[in-house]
């Protein structure tokens, strides 16, 4: 990463640790090593099961920590009232584009505790304001996991068939969907109603409008007014512009119990923000309560907004009729004001954003 991108970084990450402490939360520490059992013991909430690993000095094995949210409840206190903690940390987690592991820069939050709307409208708020921090034209996707685990309730399908339905709404692949219930893994209606899920993608007043009429059991009745509550606070703070539901987000049962929510900005795919509410990990730890949180992931900023190899903020040009004392003046006075600076004859082929033309017939551009 050039010493720009990684300065772009640092920043982000220094603005949202801001943005953090005023909602009151804490800043949280941790080693960059777990023990490897935590991990072992809760493999089906990691991305990758492909860990680093060494054995310490006193023989006990260690992991340089894939994930975060581990080691936070597993450190973090019990007890009334909410844990309200942010992070800036590294993960080790392999590259899925190249052979061997990445070290990936982090910041997040996580809100551990007796959640309520007004917890979770907080961290959704939090989502959406951390993303207006790298980019104004910033999208916040949210969906609900016990909307689409309400539709499955009872079916009694097969894991295979389960895995293979959430895998399908991940995609938006509804002629996959369909393929199910021709299979007869799926009831037909289920695949219906799962196919209109995976290809909704909307504001939030005409999709929660779409979702009405498939709510047809408590479970996805509730989720339904959660989501209408969210959307509701975040109307109130004026950041429902930015929200779209897309229940295609909706798809790791194992991991997430609530809200779920993925954040975009422009020119990256890959989306720079994750989160959602995730009790079942919790529990899982032997804490009781409620757990939302989400993780800014900064690696992808080097992809975003990045500037042409070598650019430069100011191109300085000069000839013989610009004394070096000058060419030394100008370059000077524009590091001291925090600017990087390129002084040459000619025009390279290096990048720059601004020119600063010291030559007789040349003027600042």
């Amino acid at each position: 990463m050039n010493s720009g991108l990684l300065q772009k970084n640092e920043e982000t990450a220094f603005r949202l640790r801001g943005l953090y402490r005023s909602y009151g939360y804490q800043p949280y520490k941790m080693s960059k090593f777990e023990e490897y059992d935590l991990y072992v013991r809760n493999k089906s909430f990691l991305l990758s099961e492909n860990i680093l690993t060494f054995t310490d000095l006193d023989g006990k094995l260690m992991a340089l920590k894939p994930d975060v949210t581990l080691s936070i409840l597993k450190n973090g206190r019990s007890g009334p009232g909410l844990q309200k903690v942010y992070y800036s940390e590294n993960v080790y987690r392999p590259s899925a584009t190249a052979g061997g592991f990445r070290e990936i820069p982090q910041t997040g939050l996580e809100c551990i505790g007796s959640l309520d709307a007004a917890a979770e409208g907080e961290v959704l708020m939090l989502a959406a304001k951390s993303l207006a921090a790298i980019s104004p034209e910033y999208l916040l996707d949210v969906s609900h996991q016990g909307f689409v685990a309400g539709l499955l309730e009872g079916l009694d399908l097969p894991e295979a068939a389960r895995r293979r339905a959430m895998e399908a709404m991940g995609a938006k692949n509804a002629p996959a969907l369909e393929g199910l219930a021709g299979e007869g893994l799926l009831p037909e209606k289920a695949a219906k109603a799962l196919s209109r899920l995976a290809l909704l993608y909307d504001r939030p007043a005409p999709a929660l409008a779409a979702l009405e009429p498939l709510a047809e059991n408590q479970r996805m009745a509730a989720a339904l007014a959660e989501l209408k509550e969210l959307c509701a606070l975040m109307e109130q703070r004026g950041l429902a512009e930015h929200l779209r539901l897309d229940f295609s987000i909706a798809n790791d049962m194992n991991y997430y119990s609530g809200a779920v929510f993925r954040g975009f900005v422009p020119g990256l795919a890959a989306g720079v923000l994750a989160g959602g509410r995730y009790d079942h990990l919790l529990h899982r730890m032997g804490r009781q309560g409620g757990a939302i949180g989400f993780a800014v992931y900064l690696d992808q900023l080097e992809r975003f907004g990045a500037p042409a190899r070598d650019e430069v903020d100011v191109l300085v040009l000069y000839d013989d009729s610009v004394s070096a004392a000058r060419v030394a003046a100008e370059t000077d006075a524009l590091v001291a004001a925090g600017q990087t600076v390129r002084a040459e004859r000619q025009k390279p082929e290096a990048g720059y954003r601004r020119l600063l033309d010291l030559r007789k017939e040349g003027r600042e551009g």
